[in-house]
């Protein structure tokens, strides 16, 4: 392991600077499968101390990037080990080599799930989610309107969360994570248009409106004419 060494210790979130770096470095294949970290190598690679390095191993085994053996240490697992599902994994993705693979997997993924979760919210929401997301879908307007693509990121992320949420499908909502680092990473890395597509606007209106009025066809439909025209949108070259 010869990652380079950075003045970590004046940073903030120590454990955090070190665990993005590794966990960066195993999923854009620098560090390669069969790869052995060891905790002194961590600690004299990024002057760290050994609670650090054990805190940042213990991290990177739960989302099955690594494996620590007796008398062998840390060993980097095969990307079939890996928990594609965690959010920071996610992340490491899409800024890898592999980011295309990643994002169409992404997008695979929410083309199968939320028309579903849409649909069954059509008749599951709480009459306040349907007008929260009635709100979102205007305020999402005016934010494009306004240029404001910080401020569009962040209601599009609620929109599609309550969408998971409102489905009263527990395991649809714990993919709001998975689906935040998808939409914040297509605009960190420019896969997107600069301002949203009127037809995309206009798609999260009819989903809003479908769930609301509770028509679960039109909100399923709704739902996959928008990340249909988000698949067109997205490029990962």
């Amino acid at each position: 392991m010869s990652p380079t060494r950075l003045p970590l210790q004046s940073l903030p979130g120590l454990h955090g600077q070190v665990l993005d770096q590794l966990g960066a470095a195993i999923c854009a294949g620098r560090m390669v499968s069969g790869t052995v970290i060891t905790l002194d190598e961590i600690e004299r690679s990024y002057g760290v101390s050994r609670s650090v390095a054990r805190e940042t191993v213990r991290v990177l085994e739960s989302m099955r990037l690594v494996i620590s053996r007796r008398r062998v240490g840390t060993v980097v697992l095969t990307p079939d080990e890996w928990n594609l599902f965690d959010p920071r994994v996610i992340r490491w993705r899409m800024e890898s080599p592999d980011r295309a693979e990643q994002v169409a997997s992404l997008i695979e993924l929410r083309v199968a799930v939320e028309p579903e979760a849409a649909r069954l919210a059509a008749t599951r929401a709480s009459a306040q989610q349907a007008a929260q997301l009635v709100a979102l879908a205007a305020r999402m307007w005016a934010a494009s309107e306004e240029g404001d693509s910080e401020g569009f990121l962040e209601l599009d992320v609620r929109f599609h969360a309550l969408v998971l949420a409102s489905s009263g499908n527990p395991m649809f909502r714990r993919l709001e994570s998975l689906v935040s680092e998808f939409l914040t990473g297509r605009l960190a890395h420019g896969l997107g248009p600069e301002h949203p597509h009127p037809a995309a606007l206009s798609q999260h209106t009819a989903v809003a409106t479908a769930i609301q009025t509770r028509d679960s066809d039109e909100a399923f439909a709704a739902m996959r004419r928008l990340l249909l025209q988000s698949a067109q949108e997205t490029s990962a070259e």
